[in-house]
């Protein structure tokens, strides 16, 4: 490989890692924002999480038709142009004078940033798998993606809740909107330096093939894409309800006074550090640890450690590192169950780009349209924690999560069945 040929595809994978924690710091203003919401209205808690996910239904496809038709720069320049008109929807629902309007305008605007991180998560993934060569290096570059997306994700809920403090009648979107305007800038900054750096194009290379077959035919990539619904409704679902059950200050929940949801907010955010630390550790043995053992391992865990939070009673407690206005960085006492489901974050830390990896193995030119149904499935993200919420809401937090441990269970199977490839005699250079 020349030199340039080298430094274009670091300057990409820097690139692509840069997005990927982009995504991450958009999507993850949905679940402490439903802290501010479900105030006003209770089922309102999931509803822009819902709304962000479902977007994806609508445009997994069209993102990955756009990847094949004007390439992975401009849809990424498209996706975002479109999260920045999002977050000024977000903005809007600020202001008083829309009254009981504001909440719909708030929704309409997850909707719009749905859109937006659909399209990037279109772009990165194939991008990072190609630029790895696909196997277990192409999995490599999508962790090392995913532990920037962690961050981000770490950073997103403790600057909510600390921005927020205790959720009361007078709270509201005014007072985060340091944060969007943070996010506005992002998005500005991010389209000016994305428009200047050079990408490959892969896709257009493959625009010369015919396509006899489609990734629908690969049995492997349909029941991988069945298994990123029911991951992503896992990633959200498990430190959203402990996010909602911390600052549930009744007994139905946690049952803390003062302080919920900042403490709610750091607790989850110790998860997406989990997230970003478990990505970072599968970084570097992905190149020798398969990426469909790591999968086999990580679901096994999962489903004991939420078994043991869930029969744990509430009582039990546990000193964890959190962040208010009034103590700062400090460590609050919350019900043990929690620490071992922010301990999940360890084990869905690597299941993103382990899925995606098995799913898309082998599959060739169908790999970009493999790519936006791949995302279309990302809706269960919203689909399955609104469920869960649903489930808290009439029979207790912690009854909810054994949905979660369902879902595991067929990521279980996938890792253990599920991923082999049946369909090899399929063409596909």
């Amino acid at each position: 490989m020349s030199t340039e040929k080298k430094k274009s595809n670091v300057v990409a994978i820097v690139t692509m890692c840069f997005i990927f924690a982009m995504i991450s710091f958009v999507t993850n203003m949905a679940a402490p924002f439903g802290n501010i919401w479900g105030n006003q209205y209770e089922w309102s808690k999931m509803a822009g999480n819902l709304m962000n996910f479902a977007a994806y239904l609508f445009m997994g496809i069209p993102a990955g038709k756009m990847l094949m038709k004007i390439g992975y720069k401009k849809t990424t320049l498209a996706a975002l142009a479109v999260g920045f008109i999002g977050i000024c929807i977000q903005y809007l629902s600020s202001f008083d004078f829309l009254g009981g309007a504001a909440i719909y305008v708030y929704l309409l605007g997850a909707f719009v940033c749905g859109f937006c991180v659909c399209m990037l998560n279109t772009v990165v993934n194939p991008m990072l798998n190609i630029l790895g060569g696909g196997g277990n290096r192409g999995n490599q570059l999508i962790q090392t993606g995913g532990t920037l997306n962690s961050l981000t994700g770490t950073l997103t809920p403790l600057l909510v809740g600390a921005l927020i403090g205790t959720v009361s009648s007078t709270t509201s979107m005014k007072d985060v909107t340091p944060l969007l305007f943070i996010a506005m800038g992002v998005f500005a900054v991010a389209f000016i330096i994305i428009s200047m750096v050079k990408i490959p194009e892969p896709a257009k290379e493959r625009n010369a093939h015919t396509y006899e077959h489609s990734a629908w035919n690969f049995r492997h990539f349909v029941l991988g894409a069945i298994a990123i619904f029911f991951y992503v409704g896992i990633e959200i679902g498990i430190p959203a309800q402990v996010n909602f059950f911390l600052a549930d200050a009744s007994s139905k929940g946690a049952g803390i006074a003062v302080n919920g949801a900042a403490i709610g907010g750091a607790i989850a955010a110790v998860y997406w550090l989990l997230m970003m630390i478990g990505r970072a550790a599968s970084t570097a043995i992905s190149g020798k640890v398969s990426t469909r053992t790591q999968m086999i391992t990580v679901s096994s865990v999962a489903i004991i450690l939420i078994l043991i939070a869930i029969f744990l009673p509430k009582s039990t407690t546990v000193n964890m590192p959190g962040y208010s206005a009034a103590d700062g960085f400090a460590m609050f006492q919350v019900p043990l169950s929690c620490l071992f489901l922010v301990l999940c974050g360890l084990c869905t830390s690597v299941m993103w780009g382990a899925i995606y990896n098995l799913a898309v193995e082998g599959l060739g030119k169908y790999t970009e349209q493999a790519s936006g149904i791949f995302m279309m499935l990302v809706v269960g993200g919203g689909i399955m924690p609104f469920i869960q919420n649903l489930i808290a809401k009439n029979a207790g937090y912690m009854i909810s999560y054994w949905l979660v441990i369902a879902m595991l269970a067929y990521l279980l199977y996938y890792a253990l069945i599920g991923c082999k490839n049946v369909n090899k005699d399929i063409p596909v250079d």
